[in-house]
C-alpha cells in the first residue's frame, strides 16, 4: 500500500513527530484515515509509536522518509519523473496555442498576397493579349516570395550544426510570455479554488484545537457551506460530517444546548501556540486571464486580425476566377504553389480556430461572471455567519461557557513514555522498574 502524499507532507511539517489527531488537525483529513495512513507509513518507512502513561500514542518518523520510499517504491520515482516530463509537455500545450495562432495569421496573409500578385499578373497578361488580339491568358509567373528567413531550412539534415541562440519565454520579472499570454487568454489559468475542501477542513480541524477540542456550532458554521432551512438548520444537523471526519460527539448541557467534543483532537505530541485561522472560508473570484493588459490586447488585435483575413481568404475561394488561378499556383512547384496548397488543404481548420480563438473567452467571460456572482454570494453567507458569532446572544454565550468546561489538551511528552518501538522491551521493562523505584524512594524520603 502506498503512503497518503498527504500525510507524508503534514508528518514533514510537523517535524516527524506526531499523533494522528496533530496530522488530521494539519493535512484537514478524516481521523481514522490519518490513523490509518500513519500506521502504513509507520511500517514502510521504520517509524516507531511512543505509548504515553496515559495510554495516548504517538508517532516518531526518520528525516529521510522521503528517500527511504523513493528508494522502495518504483512506482513514486515514475511519477516524480512522470511530474517532471509533465510540467515540460504541459508547458509546450500552453505555448502550441499562441504558435498555432501566428501560423494561421502567416500562412492566410502569405495566401493572400500570392493571390493579390496572381490576379495582378493575369489582368496586365489580359491587357497584353487584348492589345495583341489573342484571347485568354497563359500560365501566370509569379515572383519569388521570400519573407525572413528560409523556415523550410530547419528540417533540413544540415540543420541541427548551425549555432542559434535559445530564446527565454519568460521575462525576468516572472511575467508570462507572450505565447504563455495565448492559452491564458483562451481557457484562462484553471481553478483558484482546487484546494478548497482542503482549506475548510485545515480551518475546522484549526478551530476545535485552538478551543480545546471543545465548539458549539456557531463557531464551525462560517466554514461550512449548504446548512439547510428549517427544522435540519435549528438540529445543527450540518455537524454530522465535521463529527464523522474527526470522531466527534456531542454533548447535551442542563439546559438543553448542543455543544460537540473531539478527543482525539486534544492529543498533541508537542505543545502548541493557538493556530490563527480566518474568521471565515472565503473563496478566491475566477480571474479571466492572468495576462497583463498588454498581452490581452495583443492577443485580441492577432485574433481579430486572424479572424478578419481567414473571411477574406474565404471569400476569395468562393470566385471561379481565384479558384482557376490558385490551380495553375498549386500545379508549379515552388514556395508560392506549396504555400498555397497546404492552406487551402487546411482552410476549414483555420477559419474554425480563427472563431473559436474569439468565440470561446467571449464565452467563458459571461460565465466567469455567473460563477462569481455565486461565490460573492457564499462568501457573504459565510461571512454574516462570523459576524453573528461575534456578536452572539446570551444563547450562544451560554453554549460557550459550558463548551469551554471541556476544553483540555493532552501532551504526549516524550518525557513520560510507558513504551516505545524505539527500544527493546525489556530495556524498557526495566527502565520503567527503575522509575517506580525512585519514585517511591522520593516518597519515603518526604516521609
Amino acid at each position: 500500500m502506498v503512503p497518503n502524499r498527504d500525510i507524508m507532507r503534514a508528518v514533514e511539517q510537523l517535524h516527524y513527530r506526531v499523533t494522528a489527531g496533530d496530522v488530521a488537525a494539519q493535512a484537514g483529513m478524516d481521523l481514522q484515515l490519518a490513523e490509518q495512513g500513519l500506521l502504513t507509513l509507520a511500517s514502510e518507512v521504520g517509524g516507531h509509536m511512543q505509548v504515553s502513561e496515559t495510554g495516548e500514542l504517538a508517532y516518531v518518523f526518520p528525516r529521510g522518509m522521503q528517500g527511504i520510499l523513493q528508494g522502495k517504491y518504483f512506482r513514486l520515482r515514475l511519477q516524480k519523473w512522470w511530474s517532471q516530463i509533465w510540467r515540460v509537455l504541459f508547458y509546450l500545450i500552453r505555448v502550441s496555442f499562441g504558435v498555432v495562432l501566428i501560423a494561421s495569421l502567416v500562412l492566410i496573409v502569405l495566401t493572400l498576397i500570392i493571390i493579390a500578385i496572381a490576379l495582378s499578373a493575369a489582368s496586365s497578361q489580359n491587357r497584353d493579349n487584348d492589345r495583341g488580339g489573342g484571347g485568354g491568358f497563359g500560365p501566370v509567373f509569379l515572383p519569388r516570395l521570400w519573407i525572413g528567413p528560409d523556415w523550410f531550412y530547419l528540417f533540413s539534415p544540415g540543420y541541427g550544426r548551425r549555432s542559434y541562440e535559445r530564446r527565454q519565454f519568460r521575462g525576468r520579472d516572472g511575467q508570462m510570455s507572450f505565447l504563455e499570454s495565448i492559452f491564458s487568454f483562451l481557457f484562462g489559468d484553471g481553478n483558484p479554488n482546487t484546494n478548497l475542501e482542503e482549506r475548510r477542513w485545515q480551518a475546522i480541524a484549526t478551530t476545535i484545537r485552538n478551543n480545546g477540542g471543545s465548539v458549539v456550532a456557531e463557531q464551525i458554521s462560517p466554514y461550512l457551506d449548504n446548512l439547510g432551512n428549517g427544522s435540519s438548520r435549528d438540529l445543527e444537523d450540518y455537524m454530522l460530517p465535521v463529527l464523522s471526519r474527526f470522531n466527534g460527539r456531542p454533548e447535551v448541557s442542563p439546559e438543553g444546548d448542543l455543544i460537540y467534543r473531539f478527543p482525539e483532537l486534544q492529543v498533541m505530541a508537542e505543545e502548541h501556540q493557538a493556530t490563527p485561522v480566518p474568521a471565515y472560508l472565503k473563496e478566491t473570484p475566477w480571474q479571466f486571464s492572468a495576462a497583463s493588459s498588454t498581452q490581452k490586447m495583443w492577443a485580441i488585435s492577432l485574433g481579430g486580425i486572424n479572424l478578419v483575413a481567414a473571411l477574406a481568404l474565404w471569400r476569395a475561394l468562393q470566385d471561379r476566377e481565384v479558384v482557376s488561378i490558385l490551380a495553375q499556383i498549386m500545379a508549379e512547384a515552388g514556395f508560392a504553389g506549396s504555400v498555397v496548397s497546404f492552406t487551402t488543404g487546411i482552410f476549414g481548420f483555420l477559419l474554425a480556430y480563427g472563431v473559436a480563438f474569439l468565440g470561446i473567452p467571449l464565452a467563458r467571460y459571461f460565465w466567469i461572471q455567473w460563477r462569481n456572482k455565486r461565490i460573492e454570494a457564499r462568501n457573504e453567507e459565510r461571512q454574516e455567519r462570523a459576524i453573528a458569532l461575534n456578536e452572539a446572544d446570551n444563547t450562544v454565550q451560554r453554549k460557550l461557557t459550558y463548551a469551554s468546561e471541556f476544553a483540555t489538551r493532552t501532551i504526549v511528552s516524550a518525557r513520560d513514555l510507558a513504551y516505545t518501538t524505539e527500544e527493546d522491551l525489556t530495556e524498557q521493562e526495566l527502565a520503567q522498574k527503575d522509575k517506580i523505584d525512585e519514585d517511591w524512594r522520593r516518597r519515603l524520603e518526604s516521609h
